[in-house]
This record gives structure tokens, C-alpha cells and sequence, in this order.
């Protein structure tokens, strides 16, 4: 798993990776949570609005942040093409967040997540009098 990380920053980088991913999340979980009224919802509104909701939970916390956010980059983007004409410039926004979605998925989760806990970098010590005879 750590191969999918380039680097898990941290002082201001890993501020920033924070950042971008509680603001990312808590558009994803906002817009999913303000999707259509249930009885007009068809199936495929309603799986995406659980990959969103899903997705920005996990973003928060910091956990798969890569394939989380290539996945809801996926359903943000999938978003844009089924929108009708009507709603075309809120396909903007999902577009952004598509992008935003990448952009996380590329950087990493930083220092303060639950992928630097759970997959980063460990420091081992190795006692070097343990092999010698005395």
C-alpha cells in the first residue's frame, strides 16, 4: 500500500492535504445529502449519492484515499454527463469536485490521516549488541 503514496507531508503540505480533503468531503457529503427528494430519485441517483456520502466520509478521515478518490471522481464525473440541459451550469461544480477528487487521490492523504497511520513509513531499531557474544 505504501507505493500508492508518494509522501505523507507534514508541517504546512500535510496542513494543506488536510484542508483539501475536509473541504472535499464536506462538499461531497453536502451534495449528497441535498440530492432529489426520494420518491423522485431513480436508482442510479441514489448510488450515487451513497458513493458521495460514502466517499466524503472517507476522504475525511483520511482512509484509501487514493481509490476513494478516484471513485468519486468517477460518480462526480458521471454526474456532469447525466445532468440535462436545464441544469448545466451546476455541472460545473461537479466538475470542480471531479478535479478536486483527482487532485487527492494523486497528492495523498498527508500526515494526519488514517492511511499515514495505518500504511506509512515505520521506524524500526535494531539493537546491534543482540547478535554479539559477550
Amino acid at each position: 500500500m505504501q507505493r500508492l503514496f508518494s509522501t505523507f507531508p507534514n508541517g504546512w503540505p500535510g496542513v494543506g492535504l488536510l484542508l483539501l480533503r475536509l473541504c472535499l468531503a464536506a462538499a461531497l457529503i453536502s451534495f449528497a445529502a441535498a440530492g432529489p427528494p426520494s420518491k423522485a430519485a431513480d436508482a442510479n441517483t441514489v448510488v450515487q449519492n451513497v458513493i458521495a456520502a460514502v466517499g466524503g466520509v472517507f476522504l475525511m478521515a483520511g482512509l484509501w484515499t487514493p481509490a476513494i478518490g478516484i471513485l468519486a471522481a468517477v460518480e462526480e464525473a458521471s454526474k456532469v454527463l447525466r445532468l440535462d440541459a436545464l441544469m448545466r451550469e451546476a455541472g460545473w461544480i461537479h466538475a470542480f469536485l471531479a478535479v478536486f477528487c483527482i487532485s487527492a487521490a494523486m497528492l495523498g492523504p498527508g500526515a494526519w490521516s488514517l492511511d499515514a497511520r495505518l500504511f506509512g513509513r515505520k521506524r524500526f531499531l535494531i539493537d546491534r549488541s543482540a547478535g554479539r557474544k559477550r
